[in-house]
């Protein structure tokens, strides 16, 4: 095992991960589905891209009680209609346009009716706009299903303009109030954590220390999104840049409305 890599994290017995066949630089291994069994039927996270393989073995999990989108991009929502079709069950989002036969999720702080198990619904736009997590409690078990909001290895893209970073680390402060030092990370891409509190304060300082890299590299004559991230991710392979570029464009804003 790569020594810079987490130890396995084991989950419940009523928790599955099911990794789709799509890795990337922007997806790491692939998108995690996470199936979660009730004793009314499975509870579906993210059903992922288009693979009818992936999408299969998911449906052949059991009975679907719902399923949950964390937000719209397609390497977690492209194969919501056809599993909708295969299984009949809802499909709920934080956006309306997303939902198929389900409503909208609840407001923030809401919990889902589930059996078995708690689901609360937390709002993190920053990511996207429509960017959720959930907090799970079975037991004396917690977790954070995140989405992008936090990844299990690197760092999210703020996606702007869709994304914003004032949003972005308004949600992290949220998530950092919420989660206790017992909550496990479940993101929808990399390996599950043992602590989602610690990947929170990693990402803040990470946050900020890229602030303070875009303030210097502006000060140093940088005008735009892509000068800046010459010079803040010259170290980055150039085939990330795109995204670190929109990344950057999010802190460009986030410093001329702070002013």
């Amino acid at each position: 095992m790569n020594p810079a890599e987490p130890d396995p994290v084991p989950l419940p017995e009523w928790c599955q991960l099911v990794r789709a066949a799509n890795p990337g630089p922007m997806t790491l291994e692939g998108t995690n589905t996470y199936v979660l069994a009730t004793t009314r039927g499975n509870i579906i996270v993210d059903p992922g891209p288009l693979i009818e393989e992936h999408l299969c073995a998911v449906s052949g999990l059991g009975p679907v009680l719902f399923t949950v989108l964390t937000h719209h991009h397609l390497d977690h929502t492209e194969g919501a209609a056809w599993f909708h079709e295969v299984t009949g069950a809802p499909v709920r989002a934080q956006d309306p346009s997303l939902c198929i036969d389900g409503d909208p999720l609840a407001p923030d702080g809401a919990y889902l009716d589930t059996p078995d198990l708690q689901l609360r619904l937390i709002h993190t736009p920053g990511h996207t706009a429509d960017s959720i997590c959930l907090e799970i409690t079975r037991g004396t078990w917690r977790g954070l299903l995140s989405g992008d909001t936090l990844l299990g290895r690197g760092t999210t893209v703020v996606a702007h303009p869709d994304g914003q970073l004032g949003a972005y680390l308004e949600s992290l402060a949220k998530l950092r109030a919420v989660l206790g030092p017992d909550h496990v990370l479940l993101p929808a891409h990399g390996p599950v954590r043992a602590s989602a509190a610690a990947v929170v304060e990693q990402y803040i300082a990470h946050r900020q220390a890229r602030l303070d890299e875009v303030r210097a590299a502006r000060m140093a004559g940088a005008q735009t999104a892509r000068q800046v991230v010459e010079i803040v991710y010259s170290d980055v392979d150039p085939s990330l840049w795109p995204a670190a570029e929109r990344t950057v464009a999010a802190a460009l804003d986030y410093l001329d409305a702070a002013g």
